[in-house]
């Protein structure tokens, strides 16, 4: 196996659903598992997704993959599907959000089972409500099954108002049509929803990023203590002296202030281990922290182990819960933590651990 691996701590993870249950006691769990369950590629530890009843994906071709990996649970598709994906929905089950008047149309005299999906304030995709009884009045003669109704807050870790009322702007789609459909789940929290906002008339929840031990917004951890559960690591193939004025690298973007000692590392950008850490990020060997010199390469980059007594196999944290964060990671990259962690892709083997 490679020695640049991402390591999973499943123990961790059934922690942090503990937690999140503990917090909600009376709602439904609908963990998301898109993108490969945000790259921890625990939607592939089939007999630990199996404990859900329902679980949440982005794409008919999750939903699809999940089943043929052996998950028996219902799996709810959260995007508007296209058109074209009607019949793998039907042949593996799955469950859509509904919010395209052309999709329905297309679709029915199919028994498709559907959340229908709610605009309130996302823009994205979505009913609106003074479109809904149109919507309503052609599924009614349809033989489409409406199982669910869900929206999405945009704004729930950090705008209140606007926050409530996307929540009111829901519950009034709820009354209006709660008498029409029989709703299994009906669903508006994800993680930040979770953490801030308590919906009393929801019954299902869907913990994204919370569950894999990250913070959505600053301080989450004071309302639910969760665990990060990746770590980021490789070893070191090659070590050799710089000296003063030593260009490293593509495009000579570092020279050597002095002489130093300099690692590589088999890890790069095609990684999904972001090119905008160049000369900026920074690694942990032997409890040293070690700058990134120079640009990240696609298969490869180096770093300053001048103070760090290593040598060749030594194991290399690119990030972990403590020494190296993805928040670090984020603020150096101008993004958000969902971003780092989602991008490692299928190169870096997954290894999981308890």
């Amino acid at each position: 196996m490679r020695n640049t691996k991402l390591e999973i701590n499943i123990t961790k993870f059934l922690n942090n659903i503990e937690k999140i249950k503990n917090k909600n006691p009376d709602k439904i769990i609908m963990p998301v598992i898109k993108a490969n369950a945000y790259g921890t590629y625990i939607n592939k530890q089939i007999d630990i997704i199996n404990n859900f009843d329902i679980v949440a994906t982005a794409l008919v071709n999750e939903g699809v993959e999940l089943r043929k990996e052996g998950y028996i649970g219902e799996i709810f598709i959260l995007n508007q599907p296209d058109i074209e994906e009607i019949e793998l929905i039907k042949q593996y089950d799955l469950i859509i959000g509904l919010s395209s008047i052309e999709f329905i149309n297309k679709a029915i005299s199919e028994p498709i089972r559907v959340h229908l999906e709610i605009e309130t304030g996302m823009n994205r995709t979505g009913i609106k409500l003074e479109d809904l009884d149109k919507y309503v009045s052609i599924i009614k003669n349809s033989n489409i099954k409406v199982e669910g109704i869900y929206t999405h807050l945009s704004s729930a870790d950090f705008d209140k108002e606007y926050t409530n009322n996307q929540i009111n702007l829901f519950k009034q789609a709820l009354d209006q049509t709660k008498n029409i459909f029989n709703y299994k789940y009906i669903h508006i929290s994800a993680s930040n929803g979770i953490l801030n906002y308590n919906v009393d008339f929801a019954n299902t929840i869907r913990p994204g990023l919370i569950m894999y031990g990250y913070e959505p917004f600053k301080g989450a951890n004071n309302i639910i203590d969760v665990e990060p559960i990746a770590t980021l690591k490789t070893k070191i193939t090659f070590i050799k002296d710089s000296k003063v004025l030593d260009k490293i690298g593509y495009s000579q973007k570092y020279e050597c202030p002095k002489d130093m000692i300099v690692a590589t590392i088999p890890i790069g950008y095609a990684d999904g281990y972001r090119r905008a850490l160049s000369n900026k990020g920074y690694v942990v060997v032997n409890n040293t922290r070690c700058q990134i010199l120079g640009n990240i390469c696609m298969d490869s980059c180096m770093i300053d182990v001048t103070d760090a007594n290593a040598k060749v196999g030594d194991e290399v944290i690119l990030f972990d819960d403590k020494d190296v964060t993805l928040d670090e990671l984020a603020d150096i990259c101008q993004t958000i933590n969902y971003e780092i962690i989602s991008a490692i892709n299928e190169r870096v083997p997954r290894v999981f651990i308890k």
